[in-house]
């Protein structure tokens, strides 16, 4: 909308907030990278991958036995007065729709989308009952990157300007995949393989993944970054015998080897390995601040590797960030494609960005996102390089999307009035 002579731009109010699963089939998992075929390497086939379920039998061969990808994609379409939309996505599903529909929304329609911190609090407040960690935050981290996307585009600019710009040319990019030997071939600058076994497969496990991580150190050769994701399922000395026993084999870092509540047993790892090469990394399964500051308080990890699609989106990525840059801690995202793409651009402590590789076999690079961005930008030669494209450069593809929660209009403009109309005291007082 066209600015007043000597006025700032009018910008258009949030109409409607739209919550969507997918339907897609295994093959465009969208955003749960976890919703694939029993026979992909990331649902631990052929070769197992520790986790949290591995030390009972009956949960141990594949990781979808336990239902990691029982929640599945949730899409949320933010939409201005002008028609204008933003796009955010998570896991969190059905479930998670219902939460965005019937109690998020009502702190999103109506407000100016510039608003974000004050949009973030709300919903953040307004959840702690039941939230804190888990679906709600990641309901909210999907609101927050689909109105960084609307502002955007209202803007048009993309969203690591609106960030405050490049801090780097060019992003180099890892894989995390079942071959790092075909990960080096396509370019990337390190490769990150799964943890096989974990403490329940006894001192025999422990040796299986000595001899996996070496079999692939003499595969890739001995200059090519090898890193270790251990999702959750060791325990303190189980993860200081395997660090010690994989360092002389070149390990760069053991990735989120305890659950993520266990901040007493990630200091125990750093004491333990003080003087060890291998880097601590991990909080893909952190949620919010304040889960953050008990790590950097703690001085227990060298790499922190939040999930911008489940962590609470921009709005709180960058407030890690800069936290950790306080700390003198790298920021390395997990997965996520744009959403950590465009954050990593603008920061200077986010040197490198991760890619999931999400073919069956580990041995083609495919959209991250699945069918959901059918432009949704792809590694190159080690690097990934962003579009000149307002937001985050992406188009949605909702042919597969299903509105479980569908509200009328009328909903939509009643909560929206309530915001747009509402106004504040005129009587100023002392806020604390």
């Amino acid at each position: 909308m066209a600015a007043a002579e000597g006025k700032t731009k009018i910008f258009p109010r949030i109409k409607c907030v739209r919550a969507y699963v997918s339907e897609s089939k295994p093959e465009d998992q969208g955003a749960d990278c976890h919703d694939v075929e029993d026979t992909h390497w990331i649902n631990g086939y052929p070769t197992p991958i520790a986790n949290p379920m591995s030390g009972y039998e009956q949960y141990a061969s594949t990781r979808k036995s336990w239902g990691i990808n029982a929640l599945g994609t949730l899409v949320v379409e933010v939409e201005a007065d002008d028609g204008t939309c933003g796009v955010g996505v998570t896991i969190g599903g059905v479930p998670g729709c219902y939460i965005v529909e019937n109690h998020l929304s009502r702190f999103v329609e109506g407000q100016d989308p510039r608003d974000v911190e004050l949009m973030w609090d709300q919903m953040f407040r307004a959840t702690l009952n039941y939230g804190r960690k888990g679906l709600p935050i990641q309901c909210i981290s999907a609101i927050d990157l689909a109105l960084w996307d609307l502002l955007g585009k209202l803007r048009n600019e993309p969203v690591y300007a609106l960030l405050g710009g490049k801090t780097k040319q060019r992003l180099p990019v890892y894989s995390t995949t079942a071959r790092p030997d075909i990960a080096k071939q396509l370019g990337f600058v390190g490769a990150k393989i799964p943890c096989a076994y974990g403490p329940s497969d006894g001192d025999e496990g422990l040796k299986k993944n000595v001899e996996i991580f070496k079999r692939w150190r003499e595969t890739v050769g001995p200059d090519f970054p090898l890193m270790l994701d251990c999702y959750m399922a060791l325990t303190v000395p189980y993860t200081v015998k395997l660090a010690r026993a994989l360092e002389p084999l070149g390990l760069k870092w053991i990735e989120e080897f305890l659950p993520p509540d266990s901040y007493d047993g990630y200091r125990e790892v750093r004491e333990a390995l003080r003087s060890s090469t291998v880097l601590l990394t991990t909080a893909e399964h952190e949620y919010s601040r304040y889960g953050y500051q008990l790590l950097l308080n703690s001085k227990c990890v060298d790499i922190l590797q939040p999930d911008i699609s489940w962590l609470g989106g921009i709005t709180e990525a960058r407030r890690i960030v800069a936290m950790a840059s306080a700390n003198d801690v790298l920021v390395i995202p997990h997965g996520s494609s744009i959403y950590s793409y465009h954050l990593q651009y603008a920061f200077r402590n986010c040197p490198l960005a991760e890619f999931i590789n999400l073919s069956p076999k580990a041995d083609k690079i495919v959209p991250y996102f699945g069918g959901l961005f059918p432009d949704e930008p792809l590694p190159s030669n080690g690097f990934i390089d962003l579009p000149d494209r307002p937001g985050f450069g992406v188009t949605l593809c909702k042919d597969s999307l299903r509105r479980p929660f569908q509200r009328s209009d009328e909903e939509s403009r009643a909560q929206a009035s309530k915001n747009a109309t509402y106004k504040s005291q005129e009587k100023p007082h002392m806020p604390f």
